[in-house]
């Protein structure tokens, strides 16, 4: 194995490490209040609204890749499936890191597994989180006893996958929606541009949009890094699923802020209806005007529209967490420096690890000669 050099990118986001594991011993020593400007009016800032619910929604190409394979027996999407697997896995470890790292005692984090209150939104999420990570971590076993050549019990485990991923599907479904529940309980807070009964199915559609559209990112991100042909047809058909289901989001958006009479604050010059405006055209209508134009045929254009369905749902996460809630709580808050770059080290690791992986693990599919699949180059 020849030794990889270590570009100047790597020393960066290792740094970027470095400098967050510094903030975190401050943070565990001294207090929330020691290296965030969150407060009792304001306690859920961009750790939670970024590195929390957006991280969540942004691994759900795991669920929805997996679904499609083993659910819906879509087999020609099985090429896709390990990278969603890795992304999925990845990203919600480091959804549980970051979740430690803002709770103000996480060494009651266990609290949920002998003290139950089914009666509450949060209590479902932390098991649903839990659960599905445990399945995530099962699936990308599979990668591991491949790579160790166990393949006695690669085959047993094998065995076990379907009903595991028809049970992540149903706990990925509960708890993405359940994210968009935890905010029905403060209607006099949340800005009535994103306060809606429908805002569980809302945080649900958009989910899946964001998981094809992720997978789309990725694999050409990775064949970039790694020198791998692009499977474009492939992406070709998620890039339309992908239209059909932002065309759903929009219309249940569209529908619901006129029966609420909402849609007038769109239209003033605020702060809740600008990043509103941006997120709707930004996120929904330029990357479905880009898959309806181009069809998927155009690999540049594919990857433009799919970046800003992720760009969207993003900003719609921090907008239901952060900029929706300012106006509500009666009080200021920007996110201090050590809070971002808390959450760019966040996405480093995510790359590091994501890296570290697809190099040692059997993650992409190897090609045989004289098979029907066609690559294309990127372009």
């Amino acid at each position: 194995m020849t030794r990889r050099r270590i570009s100047p990118g790597r020393i960066l986001l290792w740094g970027m490490l470095l400098g967050a594991a510094v903030i975190g011993v401050v943070r565990f020593a001294l207090g929330l209040g020691s290296v965030t400007n969150l407060s009792d009016r304001f306690p859920w800032g961009l750790w939670i609204g970024f590195d929390v619910m957006t991280g969540v929604a942004l691994a759900a190409g795991g669920f929805t890749v997996a679904a499609a394979v083993y659910v819906g027996h879509l087999e020609r999407y099985r090429p896709l499936l390990r990278p969603a697997i890795v992304t999925g896995f990845v990203g919600y470890v480091l959804v549980i890191a970051n979740l430690l790292l803002d709770l103000g005692r996480p060494y009651r984090i266990w609290h949920p597994l002998v003290m139950w209150n089914p009666h509450s939104v949060m209590f479902e999420v932390a098991w649903c989180v839990m659960l599905y990570t445990l399945v995530l971590a099962l699936e990308f076993g599979q990668i591991v006893l491949e790579r160790l050549g166990r393949t006695a019990l690669l085959r047993i485990t094998h065995l076990a996958l379907p009903p595991l991923v028809v049970a992540g599907v149903i706990l990925s479904t509960l708890h993405q929606s359940s994210l968009g529940t935890l905010f029905l309980i403060v209607p006099g807070k949340l800005h009535p541009l994103w306060y809606t009964p429908f805002l569980p199915i809302l945080f649900f559609i958009s989910a899946v949009a964001v998981g094809l559209a992720m997978v789309v990112v990725e694999s050409y991100l990775s064949a970039r890094a790694f020198r791998r042909a692009l499977e474009l047809p492939l992406l070709m058909d998620l890039g339309r699923v992908t239209f059909v289901v932002l065309s759903i989001y929009l219309g249940i958006k569209v529908i619901d802020l006129v029966v609420r009479g909402a849609w007038a604050y769109a239209l003033t010059p605020s702060l809740e209806g600008i990043f509103f405006s941006l997120e709707v055209v930004l996120g929904i209508l330029i990357p479905m005007a880009l898959l309806s134009v181009n069809g998927g045929r155009s690999a540049r254009g594919l990857v433009i529209a799919a970046g800003l369905v992720v760009f969207g749902v993003v900003l719609n996460r921090l907008n239901v967490s952060i900029i929706g809630m300012l106006a509500g709580s009666h009080t200021r808050y920007v996110p201090s420096w050590m809070e971002i770059q808390v959450t760019l080290a966040s996405i480093a690791a995510g790359i590091l690890a994501y890296s570290w992986i697809a190099g040692h693990l059997p993650v992409f599919p190897e090609r045989k000669t004289g098979g029907t699949a066609r690559a294309y180059p990127l372009r």
